[in-house]
Protein backbone atom coordinates (compact mmCIF):
# COMPACT_ATOMS: atom_id res chain seq x y z
CA UNK A 1 0.00 0.00 0.00
CA UNK A 2 1.63 3.28 -1.15
CA UNK A 3 0.73 6.54 0.58
CA UNK A 4 1.76 9.86 -0.96
CA UNK A 5 0.61 13.27 -2.13
CA UNK A 6 0.59 13.52 -5.94
CA UNK A 7 1.43 16.91 -7.46
CA UNK A 8 2.91 18.26 -4.22
CA UNK A 9 1.23 21.42 -2.96
CA UNK A 10 -1.36 21.47 -5.75
CA UNK A 11 -4.75 21.17 -4.05
CA UNK A 12 -3.57 19.25 -0.95
CA UNK A 13 -7.11 18.99 0.39
CA UNK A 14 -7.74 16.55 -2.47
CA UNK A 15 -4.40 14.80 -2.92
CA UNK A 16 -2.81 14.71 0.56
CA UNK A 17 -1.94 11.16 1.65
CA UNK A 18 -3.85 9.35 -1.08
CA UNK A 19 -3.48 5.56 -1.25
CA UNK A 20 -2.62 3.11 -4.02
CA UNK A 21 -2.36 -0.66 -3.85
CA UNK A 22 0.10 -2.83 -5.78
CA UNK A 23 2.42 -5.81 -5.53
CA UNK A 24 6.15 -6.19 -5.05
CA UNK A 25 7.24 -6.51 -8.68
CA UNK A 26 10.96 -7.05 -8.14
CA UNK A 27 13.77 -6.78 -5.61
CA UNK A 28 17.38 -5.76 -6.15
CA UNK A 29 20.52 -4.67 -4.34
CA UNK A 30 22.15 -5.75 -1.10
CA UNK A 31 19.50 -6.90 1.33
CA UNK A 32 16.79 -6.14 -1.25
CA UNK A 33 17.39 -2.42 -0.72
CA UNK A 34 15.62 -1.47 -3.96
CA UNK A 35 12.03 -2.50 -4.51
CA UNK A 36 10.00 -2.21 -7.71
CA UNK A 37 6.22 -2.00 -7.34
CA UNK A 38 3.27 -1.58 -9.67
CA UNK A 39 1.41 0.59 -7.14
CA UNK A 40 0.36 3.80 -8.93
CA UNK A 41 2.74 6.49 -7.67
CA UNK A 42 2.61 9.88 -9.42
CA UNK A 43 5.01 12.86 -9.34
CA UNK A 44 4.94 14.39 -5.87
CA UNK A 45 4.65 11.07 -4.02
CA UNK A 46 8.43 10.84 -3.53
CA UNK A 47 9.22 10.39 0.16
CA UNK A 48 5.83 8.85 0.83
CA UNK A 49 5.30 5.63 2.72
CA UNK A 50 5.06 2.07 1.45
CA UNK A 51 3.15 -0.11 3.88
CA UNK A 52 2.73 -3.86 4.19
CA UNK A 53 -0.37 -5.50 5.62
CA UNK A 54 0.25 -7.11 9.02
CA UNK A 55 -1.99 -8.65 11.72
CA UNK A 56 -1.49 -5.57 13.93
CA UNK A 57 -2.16 -3.13 11.11
CA UNK A 58 -0.17 -1.75 8.17
CA UNK A 59 3.59 -1.67 8.78
CA UNK A 60 5.96 0.89 7.25
CA UNK A 61 8.57 -1.03 5.21
CA UNK A 62 9.83 1.34 2.50
CA UNK A 63 9.92 4.91 1.21
CA UNK A 64 8.83 5.95 -2.28
CA UNK A 65 11.99 7.03 -4.13
CA UNK A 66 10.91 7.60 -7.72
CA UNK A 67 7.72 7.08 -9.70
CA UNK A 68 8.49 5.78 -13.20
CA UNK A 69 5.79 7.47 -15.26
CA UNK A 70 6.60 8.05 -18.95
CA UNK A 71 9.25 6.63 -21.25
CA UNK A 72 8.77 8.32 -24.61
CA UNK A 73 5.09 7.91 -25.38
CA UNK A 74 4.71 4.81 -23.18
CA UNK A 75 3.19 5.03 -19.71
CA UNK A 76 5.28 2.87 -17.37
CA UNK A 77 3.18 2.93 -14.20
CA UNK A 78 5.84 1.44 -11.89
CA UNK A 79 7.69 2.96 -8.93
CA UNK A 80 11.02 2.48 -7.18
CA UNK A 81 11.00 2.19 -3.40
CA UNK A 82 13.89 2.19 -0.95
CA UNK A 83 13.66 -0.37 1.84
CA UNK A 84 13.33 1.22 5.26
CA UNK A 85 15.59 -1.49 6.67
CA UNK A 86 18.34 -0.45 4.24
CA UNK A 87 17.87 3.24 5.11
CA UNK A 88 18.16 2.54 8.84
CA UNK A 89 21.19 0.29 8.41
CA UNK A 90 23.01 2.93 6.34
CA UNK A 91 22.13 5.77 8.71
CA UNK A 92 22.89 3.94 11.98
CA UNK A 93 26.28 5.63 12.46
CA UNK A 94 24.93 9.12 11.75
CA UNK A 95 22.00 8.60 14.10
CA UNK A 96 24.35 7.30 16.78
CA UNK A 97 26.61 10.35 16.53
CA UNK A 98 23.54 12.56 16.93
CA UNK A 99 22.58 10.67 20.07
CA UNK A 100 19.50 9.17 18.50
CA UNK A 101 18.60 5.54 19.11
CA UNK A 102 18.00 3.36 16.07
CA UNK A 103 14.35 2.32 15.78
CA UNK A 104 13.57 -1.38 15.28
CA UNK A 105 14.47 -2.50 11.79
CA UNK A 106 11.31 -3.79 10.07
CA UNK A 107 11.28 -7.15 8.38
CA UNK A 108 10.97 -7.00 4.61
CA UNK A 109 9.32 -9.28 2.11
CA UNK A 110 11.24 -12.24 0.72
CA UNK A 111 9.70 -12.54 -2.70
CA UNK A 112 7.62 -10.95 -5.42
CA UNK A 113 3.88 -10.70 -5.80
CA UNK A 114 3.47 -13.60 -8.21
CA UNK A 115 5.03 -16.32 -6.05
CA UNK A 116 8.15 -18.34 -6.74
CA UNK A 117 6.37 -21.09 -8.73
CA UNK A 118 5.05 -18.51 -11.20
CA UNK A 119 8.54 -17.14 -11.72
CA UNK A 120 10.00 -20.58 -12.48
CA UNK A 121 8.13 -20.99 -15.77
CA UNK A 122 9.28 -17.61 -17.12
CA UNK A 123 12.39 -17.12 -19.23
CA UNK A 124 14.26 -14.31 -20.93
CA UNK A 125 14.44 -14.74 -24.72
CA UNK A 126 17.16 -12.81 -26.56
CA UNK A 127 17.51 -12.76 -30.32
CA UNK A 128 20.09 -10.44 -31.82
CA UNK A 129 19.75 -7.04 -30.15
CA UNK A 130 16.15 -7.54 -29.04
CA UNK A 131 14.66 -9.38 -26.10
CA UNK A 132 11.32 -10.62 -24.90
CA UNK A 133 9.90 -13.19 -22.52
CA UNK A 134 8.82 -16.80 -22.81
CA UNK A 135 6.99 -19.63 -21.03
CA UNK A 136 8.68 -22.97 -20.33
CA UNK A 137 6.20 -25.80 -20.95
CA UNK A 138 8.70 -28.68 -20.99
CA UNK A 139 12.37 -29.16 -20.00
CA UNK A 140 13.44 -28.24 -23.55
CA UNK A 141 10.40 -26.41 -24.90
CA UNK A 142 9.41 -22.76 -24.71
CA UNK A 143 6.57 -20.67 -26.13
CA UNK A 144 7.07 -17.02 -26.98
CA UNK A 145 5.82 -14.51 -29.54
CA UNK A 146 6.83 -14.58 -33.20
CA UNK A 147 7.94 -10.95 -33.14
CA UNK A 148 10.39 -11.69 -30.29
CA UNK A 149 12.44 -14.05 -32.49
CA UNK A 150 11.71 -12.50 -35.88
CA UNK A 151 14.80 -10.29 -35.95
CA UNK A 152 17.10 -13.04 -37.12
CA UNK A 153 19.97 -14.67 -35.32
CA UNK A 154 20.01 -17.60 -32.93
CA UNK A 155 17.78 -17.25 -29.86
CA UNK A 156 19.29 -17.50 -26.37
CA UNK A 157 17.04 -18.52 -23.50
CA UNK A 158 17.79 -17.69 -19.86
CA UNK A 159 15.38 -19.35 -17.41
CA UNK A 160 14.36 -17.33 -14.37
CA UNK A 161 16.62 -17.94 -11.36
CA UNK A 162 15.70 -20.83 -9.11
CA UNK A 163 17.10 -23.79 -7.19
CA UNK A 164 19.84 -25.47 -9.22
CA UNK A 165 19.87 -22.69 -11.83
CA UNK A 166 22.89 -20.46 -12.31
CA UNK A 167 21.24 -17.99 -14.68
CA UNK A 168 23.24 -19.14 -17.68
CA UNK A 169 21.82 -18.64 -21.17
CA UNK A 170 20.95 -21.79 -23.10
CA UNK A 171 21.25 -22.25 -26.84
CA UNK A 172 18.00 -22.75 -28.73
CA UNK A 173 16.39 -22.76 -32.16
CA UNK A 174 12.95 -21.87 -33.49
CA UNK A 175 10.99 -24.92 -34.69
CA UNK A 176 7.80 -23.04 -35.62
CA UNK A 177 6.65 -19.45 -35.99
CA UNK A 178 3.26 -18.27 -37.19
CA UNK A 179 2.93 -16.28 -40.40
CA UNK A 180 2.74 -12.49 -40.07
CA UNK A 181 -0.83 -12.73 -41.38
CA UNK A 182 -1.85 -15.01 -38.50
CA UNK A 183 -3.82 -13.39 -35.66
CA UNK A 184 -1.83 -15.52 -33.21
CA UNK A 185 1.67 -14.14 -32.63
CA UNK A 186 3.37 -17.39 -31.54
CA UNK A 187 6.76 -19.08 -31.84
CA UNK A 188 7.86 -22.47 -30.53
CA UNK A 189 11.48 -22.72 -29.39
CA UNK A 190 13.45 -25.89 -28.63
CA UNK A 191 16.35 -25.66 -26.18
CA UNK A 192 19.64 -27.50 -26.71
CA UNK A 193 19.63 -28.88 -23.15
CA UNK A 194 17.19 -29.44 -20.31
CA UNK A 195 16.33 -26.57 -17.98
CA UNK A 196 17.67 -27.51 -14.52
CA UNK A 197 14.97 -28.08 -11.93
CA UNK A 198 12.12 -27.74 -14.42
CA UNK A 199 8.61 -28.03 -12.99
CA UNK A 200 5.70 -28.12 -15.46
CA UNK A 201 3.21 -25.30 -14.90
CA UNK A 202 -0.41 -25.99 -14.07
CA UNK A 203 -2.49 -25.19 -17.17
CA UNK A 204 -5.87 -23.50 -16.78
CA UNK A 205 -8.94 -24.96 -18.48
CA UNK A 206 -11.37 -22.11 -17.76
CA UNK A 207 -11.19 -18.33 -17.40
CA UNK A 208 -13.15 -16.16 -14.97
CA UNK A 209 -13.53 -12.46 -15.89
CA UNK A 210 -12.74 -10.33 -12.87
CA UNK A 211 -10.28 -12.75 -11.28
CA UNK A 212 -6.93 -11.45 -10.05
CA UNK A 213 -4.04 -12.23 -12.38
CA UNK A 214 -0.31 -11.54 -12.68
CA UNK A 215 2.08 -11.16 -15.59
CA UNK A 216 5.64 -12.42 -15.11
CA UNK A 217 8.04 -10.97 -17.65
CA UNK A 218 11.32 -9.27 -18.45
CA UNK A 219 9.56 -6.11 -19.61
CA UNK A 220 10.96 -2.66 -18.81
CA UNK A 221 14.18 -3.84 -17.10
CA UNK A 222 15.19 -6.80 -19.27
CA UNK A 223 18.04 -8.92 -17.93
CA UNK A 224 19.09 -6.34 -15.31
CA UNK A 225 17.01 -7.58 -12.36
CA UNK A 226 15.44 -10.83 -13.50
CA UNK A 227 11.70 -11.26 -14.10
CA UNK A 228 9.25 -8.72 -12.71
CA UNK A 229 5.64 -9.26 -11.64
CA UNK A 230 2.73 -6.93 -12.29
CA UNK A 231 -0.77 -7.59 -10.99
CA UNK A 232 -4.20 -6.77 -12.32
CA UNK A 233 -7.57 -8.15 -13.30
CA UNK A 234 -8.68 -10.45 -16.10
CA UNK A 235 -10.88 -7.77 -17.59
CA UNK A 236 -12.39 -9.68 -20.52
CA UNK A 237 -12.48 -13.10 -22.15
CA UNK A 238 -13.14 -12.73 -25.88
CA UNK A 239 -14.66 -15.78 -27.57
CA UNK A 240 -15.13 -16.74 -31.21
CA UNK A 241 -17.20 -19.73 -32.32
CA UNK A 242 -17.77 -20.63 -28.67
CA UNK A 243 -14.11 -20.78 -27.62
CA UNK A 244 -11.88 -18.23 -25.86
CA UNK A 245 -9.45 -16.69 -28.35
CA UNK A 246 -8.22 -13.61 -26.48
CA UNK A 247 -7.73 -12.55 -22.87
CA UNK A 248 -7.60 -8.89 -21.82
CA UNK A 249 -5.95 -7.82 -18.56
CA UNK A 250 -5.13 -4.66 -16.60
CA UNK A 251 -1.62 -5.79 -15.62
CA UNK A 252 1.16 -3.40 -16.63
CA UNK A 253 2.73 -4.83 -19.81
CA UNK A 254 5.76 -3.10 -21.33
CA UNK A 255 8.16 -3.68 -24.19
CA UNK A 256 9.97 -6.95 -23.40
CA UNK A 257 6.90 -8.54 -21.77
CA UNK A 258 5.76 -10.27 -24.98
CA UNK A 259 5.67 -14.04 -24.59
CA UNK A 260 5.60 -13.92 -20.79
CA UNK A 261 3.16 -16.00 -18.73
CA UNK A 262 -0.21 -14.77 -17.52
CA UNK A 263 -0.86 -16.45 -14.17
CA UNK A 264 -3.99 -16.81 -12.06
CA UNK A 265 -3.16 -15.21 -8.70
CA UNK A 266 -5.64 -17.54 -7.00
CA UNK A 267 -4.66 -20.93 -8.42
CA UNK A 268 -1.18 -20.26 -9.81
CA UNK A 269 -2.23 -21.84 -13.12
CA UNK A 270 -0.97 -20.60 -16.48
CA UNK A 271 -3.79 -18.77 -18.27
CA UNK A 272 -1.97 -17.70 -21.43
CA UNK A 273 0.99 -15.85 -22.92
CA UNK A 274 1.26 -12.09 -23.35
CA UNK A 275 0.98 -10.93 -26.96
CA UNK A 276 0.89 -7.12 -26.79
CA UNK A 277 -0.18 -4.00 -24.99
CA UNK A 278 -2.25 -1.31 -26.73
CA UNK A 279 -0.97 1.51 -28.94
CA UNK A 280 -3.18 4.30 -30.23
CA UNK A 281 -1.71 4.97 -33.67
CA UNK A 282 -3.61 8.25 -34.03
CA UNK A 283 -1.68 9.90 -31.17
CA UNK A 284 1.30 7.54 -30.81
CA UNK A 285 0.55 6.68 -27.16
CA UNK A 286 1.01 3.23 -25.62
CA UNK A 287 -1.23 1.93 -22.83
CA UNK A 288 0.37 -0.92 -20.83
CA UNK A 289 -2.70 -1.47 -18.63
CA UNK A 290 -4.80 -2.59 -21.60
CA UNK A 291 -3.17 -5.68 -23.05
CA UNK A 292 -3.95 -8.93 -24.79
CA UNK A 293 -2.94 -12.53 -24.17
CA UNK A 294 -3.35 -15.77 -26.12
CA UNK A 295 -5.33 -18.29 -24.03
CA UNK A 296 -3.40 -21.42 -23.13
CA UNK A 297 -6.45 -23.44 -24.21
CA UNK A 298 -5.68 -22.39 -27.80
CA UNK A 299 -2.11 -23.66 -27.56
CA UNK A 300 -2.20 -26.65 -25.21
CA UNK A 301 -3.74 -29.23 -27.62
CA UNK A 302 -1.18 -28.25 -30.26
CA UNK A 303 1.67 -28.60 -27.78
CA UNK A 304 0.48 -32.09 -26.82
CA UNK A 305 0.31 -33.11 -30.49
CA UNK A 306 3.77 -31.71 -31.21
CA UNK A 307 5.37 -33.45 -28.24
CA UNK A 308 3.82 -36.73 -29.40
CA UNK A 309 4.74 -36.45 -33.09
CA UNK A 310 7.72 -34.02 -33.02
CA UNK A 311 6.22 -32.54 -36.18
CA UNK A 312 6.07 -28.69 -36.24
CA UNK A 313 3.06 -28.99 -38.55
CA UNK A 314 1.06 -29.59 -35.37
CA UNK A 315 0.94 -25.79 -35.03
CA UNK A 316 -0.01 -25.06 -38.65
CA UNK A 317 -3.64 -24.48 -37.72
CA UNK A 318 -2.64 -21.21 -36.02
CA UNK A 319 -2.09 -19.80 -39.52
CA UNK A 320 -5.64 -20.61 -40.61
CA UNK A 321 -7.79 -19.01 -37.94
CA UNK A 322 -11.48 -18.38 -38.53
CA UNK A 323 -12.74 -14.95 -39.55
CA UNK A 324 -14.11 -14.27 -36.07
CA UNK A 325 -10.70 -14.89 -34.52
CA UNK A 326 -9.01 -12.62 -37.05
CA UNK A 327 -11.55 -9.84 -36.42
CA UNK A 328 -11.02 -10.09 -32.64
CA UNK A 329 -7.25 -9.74 -32.94
CA UNK A 330 -7.63 -6.85 -35.38
CA UNK A 331 -9.66 -5.18 -32.59
CA UNK A 332 -12.62 -4.65 -34.84
CA UNK A 333 -15.90 -6.22 -35.77
CA UNK A 334 -16.46 -7.23 -39.37
CA UNK A 335 -17.38 -5.34 -41.48
CA UNK A 336 -15.99 -2.11 -40.01
CA UNK A 337 -13.36 0.53 -40.75
CA UNK A 338 -9.82 -0.38 -39.60
CA UNK A 339 -9.24 0.06 -35.88
CA UNK A 340 -6.86 2.83 -34.82
CA UNK A 341 -5.55 0.55 -31.99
Amino acid sequence: LACGSPFGALCPELFLNTLSRGVVSNLAGEGNALVLTDARCLPGTQGGAALLAAPGGPRLVAVIAAPLCWKGAEWIGLALLCSLAAILRCSAAVLGEAGLSLPPVPAWVAGTGGGRDALRCAALVECGTTWGSGVLLAPRMLLTCRHVVAGGGTPRVTPAPGPGRDGAALGAHVVFATDESSPFDVAVVELEENVPGFLPPCLAATFVPGEEVSVVSFGALGRACGPSVTAGTLSAVVAAEGHPVMLQTTCAVHGGSSGGPLISSRSGCLLGIVASNTRDTSVGATYPHLNFCIPITVLQPLVVRYRHTRDPAAFAGLNHAACGVQAAWRLQQHPAPPSKL
